[in-house]
């Protein structure tokens, strides 16, 4: 659940600490040093309460008991249960860890170029930023339905023992990882038209690492993939980011060369 921001924030403590240490470019800095914190060591993202997808109002329920829904949960659920594909594992490892900016490790890699920190400050910082909004797209769905994981019920492992003990009072549906991948996916894709199709591939399983971690289903997944794209359509009527977005576009032409379309082109 999204907390108040207080005014020494976990954030701003490491940025400051992080500053100091000179790990982090002066013109990055200058960007994160005004944001709030949406939870501990999390930046604010854009969207307010007011603009923000609910995913309780725009979702249908999670499956029923009996339906055919709740069966192909399952049915996928133990086939990954029963799979010894241990690099899949690995990845859905890797996948699990949402600290900035490792997890986006994993998308940057799909990419024909190498984007760093100190080559796209607003890029980064943009990339961050939404993890906030993604998440608390999915809160009020959580919240309501209370929906158990799926290691609750089989009694099976999952891929990250640590987060078992919170998650366990977080509802399963809809999936945040899964929200945020694709979040993540839809904003690269527009950056990277070139590449398109190997990062809504890797924002697809992104969010499908979270069946094979036993920590979520299938259909968590499925409509958490649904407030991603309902979190990129909201984020693309705010002003704020619309202008963190073209200074981004900015920072890819500079690395890549490539030119962007504008409307009416």
């Amino acid at each position: 659940m999204i907390r108040t921001s207080e005014k020494n924030s976990v954030f701003t403590v490491l940025l400051v600490a992080i500053i100091l240490s000179g790990c982090v470019p002066v013109q990055y800095a200058h960007l994160a040093k005004d944001l709030k914190e949406a939870y501990p060591g999390q930046p604010e993202g854009y969207l307010t309460v007011f603009n923000l997808p609910n995913s309780k109002t725009i979702l249908p329920p999670p499956p029923q008991p009996e339906s055919a829904a709740l069966a192909l949960d399952i049915e996928i659920s133990e086939k990954y249960l029963k799979s010894d594909d241990l690099l899949r594992w690995k990845q859905a490892q890797t996948d699990a860890n949402l600290d900035f900016p490792v997890s986006i490790d994993s998308f940057t890699l799909v990419l024909d170029t190498e984007i760093s920190l100190e080559s796209a400050p607003y890029l980064y910082l943009l990339l961050n930023r939404v993890i906030a909004d993604a998440s608390a797209s999915t809160a009020a769905g959580k919240i309501y339905y209370k929906r158990l994981r799926p290691f609750l019920v089989n009694n099976q492992p999952t891929c990250d023992p640590e987060a078992e003990i919170y998650l366990r009072t977080s509802g399963a549906y809809p999936s945040g990882h899964s929200a945020i991948g694709w979040t993540w996916a839809l904003i690269l894709g527009e950056l990277f038209p070139n590449q398109v199709n190997a990062i809504l591939i890797r924002g697809r399983e992104f969010g499908e690492s979270r069946v094979v971690c036993n920590l979520h289903w299938y259909s968590d997944v499925v409509e958490g993939r649904h407030m991603g794209s309902a979190t990129v359509a909201a984020l693309h009527g705010n002003e704020k980011f619309m202008h963190d977005l073209e200074k981004a576009k900015q920072e890819v032409k500079k690395i890549t060369g490539r030119t962007f379309r504008t409307a009416g082109n």
